[in-house]
């Protein structure tokens, strides 16, 4: 699925110097037509530069996904995959859901270059950034109902961390329930929705949003600390090499998971646990409804928290450190 736009950023993103009209001729398109195509890359937050009698190019190269290279990998490694990477769409999750419920097929996976309206846990935003970010959804049907569920965030969270410390990533921490850490600032999420009767057959679209490459203008919309995998390993692999990496980790994971459960991944979240020890505020629904110490999880993925009525168990809910 390609739009214009990115037809013009695909010719733009090995940041040289491209005339209008060899742009034109290539597109199909008047040269007052660029000009706007340019106006709207710069309004994805893109630095077009402007050359007098040259033409356009970007400040900095993009490295855009290799929709070929990485089928072809996904073939080898991960033979039940069905990619797709499209320009742009309004959020990976919601329109492979939507894909879902028409019957898309078990091992879909909706590859985005810029998501419109990315979604986190509970409705937040996920920002993203073109080039500088790795988003995609899975769609995995299981024969248990939706009830078998529970952890299953947790068990891709350990995939993606393992897949960040093959890397090079040291210091890769988990967070309760869909967070991934490093050196105490957000790296990347996980959003799991989920469809189907508790008991009979059930559909998860698994999300992931990894932070590859953090500017300034994108750490300012975070507003809130963050961190890239750039920061933290001494060579950047190919954007596609990279998605390739996660996209096959976190398939090895659900097909485990879809057999196993969160059991045999309970001790790797573990050893990667954030806050494991510290008192913290758990809400729901933007409410306090308990303060505790986090003990650990239990192996059906609930948060294990110790506080004035004993050991609770949680398998919802936001966490915030308590401040003393």
């Amino acid at each position: 699925m390609g739009t214009v736009r990115f037809s013009l950023l695909r010719i733009l993103a090995d940041g040289e110097v491209h005339a209008g009209e060899r742009i034109g001729r290539a597109l199909g398109l008047p040269a007052t037509q660029v000009g706007k195509l340019v106006e709207e890359l710069e309004a994805l937050g893109l630095n077009v530069l402007r050359t007098r009698g040259r033409g356009f190019r970007l400040a900095e190269r993009v490295d855009l996904y290799d929709s070929n290279l990485l089928t072809e990998r996904l073939k080898r490694e991960a033979p039940g995959l069905r990619v797709e990477v499209v320009d742009e769409c309004s959020s990976t999750n919601a329109t492979l859901a939507e894909r879902a419920k028409a019957g898309a097929a078990h091992g879909a996976v909706l590859v985005c270059e810029h998501q419109g309206a990315g979604r986190g846990r509970r409705g937040n935003s996920w920002v993203s950034t073109i080039g500088g970010s790795l988003t995609f959804s899975i769609l995995w049907r299981f024969s248990q109902g939706a009830g078998a569920l529970a952890g299953l965030g947790l068990a891709v969270a350990v995939s993606a961390a393992k897949a960040l410390e093959r890397l090079g990533t040291r210091g890769v921490a988990v967070k309760w329930p869909n967070d991934l850490f490093c050196e105490g600032c957000k790296l990347g999420g996980i959003l799991v929705e989920t469809a189907g009767d508790s008991a009979g057959r059930s559909a998860a679209v698994v999300g992931v949003g990894i932070n590859m490459r953090l500017g300034a203008s994108a750490r300012e919309r975070i507003g809130r600390p963050a961190t890239d995998i750039a920061s933290h390993i001494p060579a950047m692999p190919s954007r596609t090499d990279l998605l390739g990496d996660f996209v096959a980790s976190v398939a090895a994971a659900l097909e485990q998971f879809s057999r196993e459960g969160f059991a045999p991944f309970r001790q790797a979240w573990l050893e990667r646990h954030a806050w494991q020890g510290l008192r913290v505020v758990l809400s729901q629904a933007e409410c306090s409804v308990a303060e505790g110490e986090i003990v650990g999880i239990a192996e059906d993925g609930a948060l294990m928290l110790a506080s004035a009525k004993g050991i609770e168990r949680f398998h919802t809910g936001e966490l915030s450190l308590r401040l003393e």
